[in-house]
């Protein structure tokens, strides 16, 4: 294990004292105005002793007109500092980085909220995809909206003491939308070649250097593959990271989207996962050839896959469900155990309510440590009962907060 327990000194000067990284979940823990709150403070807290060299947050959205869900909290100009600045410090010593998102197309239907795309392309989830409105393709300005939206976001995170921020452009997320050929159909400087559809990415970086100060770290999470037949692939995936090279501090390399849910084992081009390490095959050649540091997530729950990844040539490994179910996992891999934790199963037929139960598990369990409890991770298919409840009462109060805020762009 004394690759994993090395220091790391990124671009931008940070220092990380170990190479195992908490990756982002997405918490659902908002609370009024999409504001973080104590139960998110006591959640890192646990987090920030439990022996990761860094620790990176669910997604943040930039514009409160557009959230994946309902509990996610917002950072713009109309919010109070002061509650971010008590969970950047919840840590303590171990750096925290926020991860900031916008969701682009993946608003549901029922939020009211802004769906913006690239073209007007739907999201395709069969029986399901009514859920999901038809987004408005983006215009020039609303291009530049999110651009400014982004820059932001970070200046913002960097003021309330964050010590960087990890810029989301996979899981089918707007920035991920423009990579895709599939939901990127534009025929303008946006679409087309791949160099345009990473366009919209790459200008976002740039804006968010400009904006923040010296020391501030930036990273992007990526798809390796969306795992859809015609989509953002592989080789794609090595393109962009040679153009991200000067550019930012990691890469942390993952993969599908709401339509492909690979961190789920479910590909929708029929290509199979390891229950391990997910993308540890397909993303390792990246590993050779890449020129910036690049991070592995997805299904990483034992000491020994951690390592494997580090010694395949990832500089950092990331771990996300297998801390929910554990927060102390880092500090007992760096001790030398190999310590695995079982992922929540369920038997559940449809793949994408099982996915969502299982995933219901998880942000329960994320839920409990927020209020201070530490009761062992619910059943997934309880869980999915018990999170609906949850997420009706979080859209209530979105909706009664957005009354009156026009949705238009």
């Amino acid at each position: 294990m004394a690759l994993m327990a090395s220091p790391l000194t990124l671009r931008s000067g940070t220092t990380l004292q170990n190479r195992v990284v908490k990756a982002a979940m997405e918490e659902q823990l908002a609370g009024a105005g999409q504001q973080p709150d104590e139960r998110i403070e006591r959640l890192y807290r646990r987090w920030g002793t439990g022996g990761a060299g860094l620790v990176i947050t669910g997604h943040v959205m930039v514009d409160r007109r557009a959230l994946a869900q309902p509990g996610d909290i917002v950072l713009d100009k109309a919010s109070d500092l002061a509650a971010f600045r008590r969970w950047a410090s919840a840590a303590g010593a171990t750096p925290v980085w926020m991860q900031i998102n916008h969701p682009g197309r993946v608003v549901l239907r029922d939020t009211g909220g802004l769906a913006l795309a690239p073209s007007a392309t739907r999201v395709d989830l069969g029986a399901l995809s009514s859920l999901y409105p038809t987004p408005k393709p983006m215009t020039k300005a609303d291009i530049d909206e999110v651009i400014e939206q982004f820059a932001t976001t970070a200046f913002l995170a960097q003021k309330a003491g964050f010590a960087g921020v990890e810029i989301h452009a996979a899981h089918g997320y707007l920035l991920s939308q423009f990579l895709s050929p599939l939901v990127n159909r534009r025929d303008d400087e946006w679409g087309g070649p791949l160099q345009n559809r990473a366009r919209l990415l790459l200008r976002i970086i740039d804006v968010v250097h400009a904006r923040v100060g010296p020391g501030f770290g930036i990273a992007v999470k990526l798809n390796s593959a969306d795992f859809q037949r015609g989509g953002f692939d592989i080789d794609d995936a090595e393109r962009v990271i040679e153009w991200l090279r000067d550019r930012v501090d990691f890469v942390e390399l993952s993969g599908g989207s709401v339509e492909a849910l690979a961190t789920s084992g479910y590909t929708a081009d029929d290509r199979t996962l390891e229950r391990e390490a997910y993308f540890l095959d397909l993303a390792g050649r990246l590993a050779d050839k890449a020129a910036v540091p690049l991070m592995l997530t997805g299904g990483i729950r034992r000491g020994e896959i951690a390592k494997r990844v580090l010694d395949r040539g990832f500089a950092l490994v990331g771990v996300a469900t297998a801390l929910a179910q554990d927060p102390e996992l880092p500090q007992r891999w760096l001790a030398g155990e190999d310590a695995a934790v079982a992922p929540p199963r369920s038997v559940i037929r449809s793949k994408i309510v099982r996915a969502a139960a299982v995933q219901a598990a998880i942000t329960g369990r994320l839920h409990a440590i927020g209020c201070g409890k530490d009761s062992p991770t619910r059943p997934p298919t309880l869980a999915l009962v018990i999170d609906r409840r949850r997420r009706s009462l979080q859209l209530a109060r979105y909706r009664r907060d957005s009354a009156g805020t026009s949705v238009t762009a």
